[in-house]
């Protein structure tokens, strides 16, 4: 027997190689699934007597489009929005509004520079985050928008240093989604 031939089949990390390929479903629905998942965390009893909690929809939202650009089309922030809307408190069409404008913020920052590096990504992710939470505080009303600002620091910090996090769970989502699969027949 030379070194080239082998005694059984060739095998690879997902094993045999043949009539393997990425779920079509799989592919589309993870993304839009785990946003949605997300968007609806709020709904965990976390008891605090101020807002501490990220926008955890919004930020997965985020990471998915700087982690995979040109995954979710610009107008996906609009229905993302919507279904965020339903459960973040904040009067309807706030998410519709916000998670557009920073898909088509992000969408220009990509056609800009479209080489970027992970401290660039972390960067416009937080000042997107950070303007995200100055809106909401002022849209939550009241007569005492400094109280608001001066509320919001420690969700601001959180939101802006949770944001690898946020990375790496996309990521790992994401080798989930392309990940082959046997096509039956």
């Amino acid at each position: 027997m030379t070194r080239f031939e082998t005694t059984g089949p060739r095998r690879s990390a997902f094993g045999q190689g043949i009539s393997r390929s990425p779920s079509p479903v799989v592919a589309t629905v993870v993304p839009h699934a785990s946003i949605l998942v997300a968007s609806m965390l709020v709904l965990l009893p976390i008891i605090a007597s101020a807002p501490v909690m990220p926008p955890v929809g919004f930020m997965m939202m985020l990471a998915w489009r700087l982690v995979r650009p040109g995954l979710l089309p610009v107008w996906a922030g609009a229905l993302l929005g919507a279904f965020d809307d339903l459960f973040s408190g904040q009067p309807f069409g706030f998410g519709i509004m916000t998670w557009s404008m920073s898909m088509l913020i992000v969408e220009g920052i990509e056609a800009r520079f479209p080489w970027r590096g992970f401290f660039q990504d972390w960067l416009v992710s937080g000042v997107i985050v950070a303007s995200y939470l100055i809106v909401a505080a002022f849209l939550a009303g009241g007569q005492h928008i400094g109280a608001h600002l001066v509320a919001i620091v420690p969700q601001l910090l959180l939101s802006v240093l949770m944001f690898p996090i946020f990375s790496l769970m996309v990521s790992a989502l994401d080798r989930f989604r392309l990940r082959p699969i046997r096509a039956t027949s």
